[in-house]
């Protein structure tokens, strides 16, 4: 039997650490399996370098990675200041909304701030490590006590918790920072600050308008989201837990249980999920991580996230290869030790075919000990609904569009395949068999099993398991 390719993926922000040639192609040997373009920072020419670089290294190395473009979305962040300033704690300070600011007043755009504080608010900034609490609010401007001091500089992140903003989900900044990505051919979208699930229809609709074949991941990081989260899952195709914006919105101490149960919900419908945020942020200064961010890392893995992500420690770290290595090292020693997730209809549920068909591959290449569970699919969705389960079992994903493939890079235990278009189930078979030993996956006479449709080359429709010999 071949090795166990790793499962849970690494998705690798890139930025000015990493944007030559050789910095991507180490980050992809060292395991990248997704690419982040954060267009909150940057300008678009480095970002259309960055894909443009990540498509060379992928074509090079022979296998896909996807591309996320994340948007900055309805962001409150400080504005432009001469210099980082240090604030003291128990000093006053006046915070504006949008360019008014002057005499040391703190500006913060957009300019709504001034309009929703109210005195008894809390203001954290660069992730709360600067807290400040409204004393007095007069015509836009907020004086402010400093509770938490520190150094504040110029477009750090701005949360004022609790307090519902009245800003579009979509920014003009952010349907400009769109349509480039969408330009880019990107494979996911990335919508920040969800706070409904019309803010993720809204995104999908966009981009269905755009004639792209792009996923939209819906990121957590809002009181409002947790509120309504089944119907922000349900119509979105992937999510991600952003724990830094999250925690100062409902406290670090809730973070944890949020993401178990975000996590759990997400398996259950089988759709990707990433934990994102200061997983090994002690690696952006130093070459190893502390006990408690590998512990971190794997129960996120334990409790079956499709992804791990890296922010700083690769886009401006010291040792952003090193941080790929360890999340995959952490990975492999970890992944041994999950659970399959046998999973039964309950009572009343009504189940459809494709996930019937997955539950029984699974259970089928579980009790036979296959090497593999090759899943020929058109869009990816059935490589998606056999992942949830989690089978101890490799998976193969193959597909005749690119798109599609890149797409499976982010699904947990999937090793996507590129393969021509078949016309017959027979050819489907015998193609996905050989695609199957040439990507290293499993070997000649290794036992697999085969989930696909009889109805070659037309989505959903899966509909038949054959056993087999490679």
């Amino acid at each position: 039997m071949a090795a166990v390719p790793r499962r849970t993926k690494i998705v690798a922000t890139l930025g000015p650490a990493s944007s030559t040639p050789e910095a991507v192609r180490a980050l992809a040997d060292a395991g990248m399996d997704a690419a982040r373009l954060n267009l909150s920072h940057g300008a678009h020419e480095d970002h259309a370098e960055r894909t443009r670089i990540v498509r060379e290294v992928q074509a090079a190395i022979g296998r896909p990675i996807a591309l996320i473009a994340d948007l900055q979305g309805p962001k409150l962040r400080v504005g432009e200041i001469p210099s980082p300033r240090q604030l003291l704690v128990g000093e006053e300070i006046v915070v504006v909304g949008g360019d008014g600011a002057s005499n040391g007043e703190l500006p913060v755009a957009p300019s709504v701030i001034g309009d929703v504080l109210r005195p008894g608010h809390d203001v954290l900034i660069d992730d709360g490590h600067v807290r400040l609490s409204v004393e007095e609010v007069n015509s836009g401007r907020a004086r402010c006590r400093v509770l938490v001091g520190g150094e504040v500089k110029a477009h750090k992140g701005v949360n004022p918790p609790g307090v519902p903003l009245p800003i579009p989900s979509l920014t003009p900044k952010d349907l400009d920072d769109l349509e480039f990505a969408l330009g880019l051919a990107v494979d996911y979208i990335a919508l920040s600050f969800v706070r409904a699930a019309s803010d993720v229809s809204e995104l999908q609709s966009i981009v269905r308008q755009h004639g792209s074949p792009a996923r939209v991941i819906a990121k957590i990081e809002k009181a409002e989201a947790i509120v309504c989260f089944d119907d922000i899952l349900a119509e979105s195709d992937a999510i991600m837990v952003a724990r830094g914006d999250l925690g100062v919105e409902i406290g670090a101490a809730t973070v944890p249980l949020l993401q178990k149960r975000i996590i759990t919900r997400c398996l259950e419908v089988g759709k990707p999920v990433i934990t994102a945020t200061q997983m090994l942020e002690s690696m952006i200064e130093h070459a190893e991580p502390t006990r408690a961010e590998a512990s971190d890392v794997a129960n996120a893995i334990l409790d079956g996230t499709s992804a791990t992500m890296l922010s700083a420690e690769t886009a401006a770290g010291k040792y952003p290869v090193e941080s790929v290595k360890t999340m995959d090292l952490i990975a492999r020693t970890i992944e041994p030790e999950m659970s399959y997730r046998h999973q039964m209809p309950e009572p009343g549920e009504e189940t459809t075919v494709g996930t019937a068909m997955s539950n029984a591959a699974c259970d089928l290449a579980e009790t036979l000990g296959a090497s593999a569970i090759l899943v020929p699919t058109f869009t990816g969705r059935t490589a998606s609904a056999v992942s949830r389960l989690r089978p101890h079992r490799p998976i193969v994903g193959l597909s005749h569009h690119q798109t599609a493939v890149q797409q499976m890079a982010l699904e947990w235990g999937v090793t996507p395949v590129l393969m021509p278009q078949t016309h017959d189930v027979e050819d489907l078979w015998a193609r996905s068999l050989e695609l199957a030993m040439k990507s290293g996956v499993i070997e000649p006479g290794d036992r697999v099993v085969t989930t696909a449709g009889t109805a070659v080359n037309l989505p959903g429709s899966t509909n038949v398991i054959k056993v087999d010999i490679a």
